[in-house]
């Protein structure tokens, strides 16, 4: 955006903070909020009655009935620490609670109960909840840090680059690298569901994509994890993202709409029926008219919907339906030559998808029994055309999968915890029609090799787990096997799984762990070539990570961990012996073969080492909060030549710096500078048969500029009579720097030219709640 497109942004900016000075200039009285929710055990989620749930420095205190409800009225407006206490539990904080005089707030707390606390502590409630079901890796962001994370653009996924161990591949995406890995390689769950993408735009194949589908008014926590989880999760090799959504309040029907550079929000919630609450949202991004006027060759369209439903059936049961949809469309300008040929480089990924899940939890006595039946569905229309407009590529497929997942979780004893589980999952619609041009589909020899594919097939899985916790002392030890079952690719997988948390002294613990992952590969790569079903294989990663934890005061924990990941049937790429597969982004065929639509083979190996560092600082009675993240990884692979190169996805070091202030309840300002070496790339000859084209002999042999990019963000909030405004303006990129995304071939001037990101972007959002 140029200087004159900054000069708006300001002015909006002005004139909506001097009319809602205006309004909050005409409240006489002091405005105050809500905060309602349940406490309930985080083993077997039973209510638990008696709580107490106290706003701290307020003196506004409730106490849980007996369905664990609890009401906090009169609630002063601002940022608060609210602290659930109950007899038998860890005490808990949930810190930077923004209270508005708009709708309500709904906070759940989950308080573990002291016999299978992780570690002792002899401090006050820390701000850390531990992870119960993994024993390293583990990290945790709750919706306010994501919202108010500089640059992140209220995107849930990418504000998990903020972590340790987390690569992004660009600056204008969210795909995830984690510890080396391929984005393919991270699994996500929405409410317990897995989904295969979550982005607008999502790659196929893949979970990358230039913005979260997701609603971050939905989100109640976001929990990650680079390597050591747990055996309940599986069918990835790198990492767990998992998203939990909040429930829509049960105090009385509220709203909000958003208003952001890049679209329009609507939000309803409320209660529904008896014991009920319903939370739903529609967004239409305005992208089109921004870059219409900015006279782009390319327009981005996007909707999504989302939806949560529960319903409590009596004291022990609960129901729950998530749905999530979202139309894409992507339309060119084709007037010029010039538009033509930067479109030439682009495959547009018009898409449709949705993903919904209804969730049956039933508490035990000594355990929680959870069902959850699912399904997710995408429809890709992906085409890309030259500049004569004859298409190279065309690509309309359709994925479905149904999933069925149970859990059970019962303590034997207090200090001997079982989860047991099972997930079935029938890919029943899954239609492939491809068309990729042979100059784009080359063999080892460079000799044209074209696609044209028009089948369909189903795809069964199944995995069986079990786990167990033990605490043997204060030392708790983590055991699991997993089973997985792959009837299309007729195999079958065992994978083990281990950890452990010893404590050190009364702040401190060594964590542990040591397991198998394995990963089937996605649907797409089963059309590249008719004997890609029989030559591919579940690829297999074995991951060992060791770390020390240190809790220096309730409200600041460090860590630092090392890892080592070892992996084996990966997938080589036969016209391209020195690499295997590892797709980025938008598949652009003038670059690369796209989205594993080749010949490919289970003979490829790899690892990756390194080690992390994080010191978080979360809100408290010092209004200061910040993240330090830094990340130093070496990956490595071999292809079906047997030499190993450099990892796509190794970056080498990657650190991040997030800090915050909030110097009184209306105004806040904070920033993040992020800095990481450039990832590996393959050049283009420019010379010879092969110009034009990567050159394999140098494969991953040169590295892109070095990233940097410093994002600050400002934000006021007005509380006014029943409605809640909030303002801010988020400047990405502060200092300018053209940050290099990638190099690409210009057919004009037969070289080799670099993508770089824009300048200085400047982002206006307006919140109005009621």
């Amino acid at each position: 955006m140029g200087i004159r497109g900054m000069l708006r942004a300001f002015g909006l900016l002005a004139v909506a903070l001097l009319l809602a000075d205006s309004l909050a200039a005409q409240e006489g009285r002091t405005p105050s909020g809500t905060i309602v929710g349940r406490a309930v055990s985080a083993v077997n989620g039973t209510a638990i009655e008696g709580a107490r749930v106290e706003v701290l420095g307020t003196g506004r205190i409730a106490f849980a009935s007996a369905t664990g409800r609890y009401l906090l009225d009169s609630v002063p407006v601002g940022a608060w620490r609210v602290r659930a206490t109950a007899v038998g539990f860890e005490p808990m904080i949930l810190a930077d609670i923004l209270v508005g005089s708009g709708k309500p707030v709904e906070l759940e707390f989950r308080l573990t109960p002291r016999i299978v606390r992780v570690q002792e502590i002899v401090v006050d409630a820390p701000y850390f909840a531990a992870d119960i079901e993994s024993s390293t890796s583990a990290s945790s962001l709750s919706a306010e840090d994501v919202r108010r994370a500089p640059g992140v653009n209220e995107d849930v996924v990418r504000a998990v680059a903020l972590l340790p161990g987390v690569a992004l591949t660009t600056g204008g995406r969210n795909d995830l690298a984690v510890r080396g890995g391929a984005p393919y390689e991270n699994l996500f769950l929405v409410d317990g569901l897995e989904v295969a993408n979550v982005n607008h735009f999502g790659s196929q194949g893949s979970t990358g994509g230039p913005l979260s589908i997701l609603n971050i008014d939905f989100i109640r926590e976001a929990s990650f994890s680079s390597g050591g989880f747990g055996v309940q999760y599986g069918d990835r090799t790198a990492s767990l993202s998992s998203f939990s959504l909040r429930e829509g309040n049960s105090e009385r029907l509220a709203g909000e709409v958003t208003l952001s550079a890049t679209g329009f929000g609507l939000i309803a919630e409320g209660p529904m029926g008896r014991n009920g609450t319903f939370l739903a949202s529609v967004r239409r991004s305005y992208l089109d008219l921004v870059f219409r006027a900015a006279d782009f060759s390319f327009i981005p369209e996007y909707w999504d919907a989302q939806f949560k439903l529960t319903q409590r059936i009596g004291t022990r049961s609960s129901l729950s339906w998530i749905g999530v949809g979202a139309l894409d469309n992507l339309s060119f300008n084709d007037d010029s030559a010039d538009d033509r040929l930067d479109n030439s480089r682009v495959a547009a990924p018009d898409q449709k998808s949705y993903f919904t899940g209804l969730t049956w939890n039933y508490s035990l006595s000594r355990g929680l029994l959870s069902t959850t039946l699912g399904r997710t569905w995408t429809r890709f229309a992906t085409s890309q055309y030259d500049t004569l407009l004859a298409p190279v590529y065309i690509n309309r497929s359709e994925e479905g999968d149904n999933s069925l997942r149970t859990d059970l979780t019962w303590e034997f004893s207090p200090r001997v915890q079982v989860t047991f589980g099972n997930t079935l999952r029938i890919a029943d619609q899954l239609q492939y029609d491809v068309l990729l041009a042979g100059a784009y589909r080359t063999d080892s020899l460079g000799q044209p090799q074209p696609l044209v594919a028009d089948t369909s097939f189903t795809a069964l899985r199944n995995a069986t787990y079990a786990q167990a916790a033990v605490f043997v002392g204060n030392v708790r030890l983590l055991a699991g096997l997993r089973a997985d079952w792959y009837a299309f690719l007729d195999a079958f997988r065992v994978a083990p799984r281990i950890g452990a948390n010893i404590p050190i002294g009364s702040r401190g613990s060594l964590n542990l762990s040591l397991g198998q992952y394995y990963q089937a590969p996605p649907f797409i790569w089963l059309v590249g070539d008719p004997g890609n079903v029989d030559r591919l294989t579940p690829i297999r990663a074995d991951a060992a990570v060791a770390g020390y934890e240190r809790l220096f005061q309730p409200d600041l924990k460090g860590q630092v961990e090392v890892y080592y990941k070892r992996y084996r049937d990966y997938p080589a790429r036969l016209y391209r012996p020195e690499a295997v597969l590892q797709p980025t982004g938008f598949d652009d065929v003038t670059s690369d073969i796209p989205a594993g639509l080749e010949p490919l083979t289970s003979i490829g190996t790899g690892r990756s080492y390194g080690a992390e560092l994080q010191l978080q600082k979360k809100f408290s009675g010092v209004p200061l909060y910040g993240l330090l993240s830094l990340t130093f990884n070496r990956s490595e692979f071999a292809g079906l030549d047997r030499v190993y190169y450099t990892g796509g996805f190794e970056t080498r070091f990657i650190g991040n710096l997030l800090a915050g202030w909030r110097f009184n309840p209306r105004w806040e300002i904070s920033g993040k500078y992020r800095y990481s070496t450039g990832l590996p790339y393959t050049p283009f000859a420019t010379s010879g048969p092969d110009e034009g084209e990567r050159d394999f002999t140098q494969y991953n042999q040169l590295a892109l500029p070095n990233f940097s990019a410093f994002d600050i963000r400002i934000d006021r909030r007005w509380s006014l009579a029943g409605v809640q405004l909030d303002v801010y303006l988020d400047v990405q990129n502060l200092f300018a720097k053209e940050n290099v995304a990638g190099s690409y071939w210009n057919e004009r001037t037969r070289t080799e030219e670099f993508d770089t990101s824009l300048g200085i972007l400047p982002t206006i959002g307006i919140n109005v709640e009621f």
